[in-house]
């Protein structure tokens, strides 16, 4: 089992990590990651709590969270700037009730959705802070007045990454269309917040390797909060993440 949850793509570089641009990788993403339990909160938060009728899901990468949203009515828009996870999410059945845009949060048309969700480790790729301050602006503009942004970022004192190895993580999965395909994830470096782990994936029918380097910023609570409040949402609610219990904080940020 993988030691990550999935992870998106690249978004301050506006160029995609080749685990989300490359087409075959994007291909075999779902099979080799099949557990999304972790959207359970959020699509109970967002559709049943919140009764959110409209949504804006920045870094949907293959599309299962917005997806899910549309199959319950929801207007739903996906924004990813990996081409390669849009085409895959394309694919799959009820991709046509969800508007697709491949890009970053400065390609988004005008919106006033109900709620922005970020899953998985999105909040955690904007590494400098002002690429995190641009991005919480432009979803605070995309906002209703009074709607909410979802998102999660792992705990910095669980040290999740210390479990991010090969002997860990290391998995051959038997991909319909594909054959086997190895994979696994290491930490190759942490410096401060930063984390950076190298994901290799190997098609076993040709033997083609590919290989992808991502880093995470671990931030702390304190100063997630500071940062929504800096942007001018309202820190509604923090909780501990039931997918993660003890290791990761759902925050939930209002537009006042």
């Amino acid at each position: 089992m993988r030691a990550t949850w999935s992870c998106p793509a690249t978004y301050p570089a506006g160029v995609p990590d080749p685990i989300f641009a490359e087409p075959r990788l994007a291909a075999v993403y779902d099979p080799l990651d099949p557990d999304r339990s972790d959207l359970d909160a959020y699509e109970t938060i967002v559709a049943d709590e919140l009764g959110a009728r409209s949504v804006l899901d920045v870094g949907c990468g293959t599309g299962t969270f917005a997806l899910r949203l549309a199959s319950r009515g929801l207007d739903v828009t996906g924004l990813d700037p990996a081409a390669a996870s849009v085409q895959v999410a394309r694919s799959k059945a009820g991709a046509d009730d969800v508007r697709w845009i491949v890009g970053t949060v400065d390609d988004l048309p005008s919106l006033q959705v109900d709620a922005a969700t970020m899953t998985a480790n999105v909040a955690q790729v904007f590494l400098e802070d002002h690429e995190w301050h641009a991005t919480l602006d432009a979803i605070r503009r995309a906002l209703r007045p009074g709607g909410t942004l979802v998102f999660e970022a792992r705990r910095p004192e669980a040290r999740a990454w210390e479990g991010w190895t090969k002997q860990a993580t290391h998995q051959v999965v038997e991909v319909p269309g594909h054959g086997l395909v190895e994979d696994w994830v290491e930490v190759t470096q942490v410096d401060g917040e930063l984390v950076t782990f190298e994901s290799p994936t190997i098609f076993h029918a040709d033997g083609a390797r590919f290989e992808s380097t991502s880093t995470l910023r671990f931030r702390s609570r304190p100063a997630s909060e500071e940062s929504l409040r800096h942007c001018g949402l309202d820190v509604l609610d923090v909780r501990d993440h039931a997918y993660a219990p003890g290791r990761a904080w759902l925050y939930l940020a209002g537009r006042a």
